[in-house]
């Protein structure tokens, strides 16, 4: 798994907007102490995160499970371009067999697939694998094939997501009632983002993750 934050907005867009609603220009400092503080106090503290969606956050988001995508969807306040199976699976076409379920051709699997740490549910996702590069092959189309993909198959994708949302993210999926894949993407978007943001989601982290984020 591999979160690159792409773009974002500057933090003095979010304390003007909220500057302009008290006509307190003067008070500014260009996104310094006394922004932040702002920011914190009317975005954090007051809960009038409506202010917050003035910042925005771009990521590209690679090698996670359709599975995880699927849990991702369901924050609908954010936009998502997806990588297309239909135009895409012909890296999988071209692919030699993963028979037999060696560790050589289950370690090859892995480029296409999320590994979970029970060893047999692997093992069936590299069967599944296997079924989908066959049919594939024999010429079936890939609006078809797609149908029989693994839900463990890898996929990547351009986030975009408002602060306010993002909050909400990271609250339920830091949570270690979460998904164990989607809760190591929350902790990796944190990652991601600029040092000087961290400060409006800190408080929404269930608690901290040792998680290698680049794998």
């Amino acid at each position: 798994m591999q979160v690159t934050l792409l773009h974002h907005t500057p933090i003095p867009v979010c304390s003007h907007a909220i500057r302009t609603c008290y006509q307190s220009f003067e008070r500014g400092d260009n996104g310094g102490e006394k922004d932040i503080a702002l920011i914190y106090k009317v975005g954090n503290k007051n809960k009038h995160s409506s202010t917050l969606e003035h910042l925005f956050y771009n990521f590209y988001i690679q090698g996670i499970s359709r599975a995880c995508l699927q849990e991702l969807a369901r924050h609908r306040i954010a936009s998502l371009s997806v990588k297309s199976t239909r135009y895409t699976l012909k890296e999988l076409k071209h692919a030699q067999s993963f028979l037999p379920l060696d560790s050589i051709n289950i370690t090859r699997a892995q480029q296409f697939l999320v590994f979970c740490e029970n060893e047999r549910v692997n093992e069936a996702s590299v069967l599944a694998l296997e079924n989908l590069r066959k049919i594939l092959s024999e010429g079936v189309s890939n609006d078809f094939a797609k149908f029989c993909m693994p839900e463990s198959y890898k996929t990547e994708l351009s986030w975009s997501v408002n602060a306010r949302a993002l909050q909400n993210f990271l609250e339920l999926r830091s949570s270690k009632h979460a998904l164990w894949e989607i809760r190591k993407l929350a902790f990796c978007i944190f990652e991601a983002l600029p040092q000087g943001h961290k400060f409006l989601f800190e408080e929404c982290l269930e608690n901290q993750s040792d998680e290698d984020c680049t794998q």
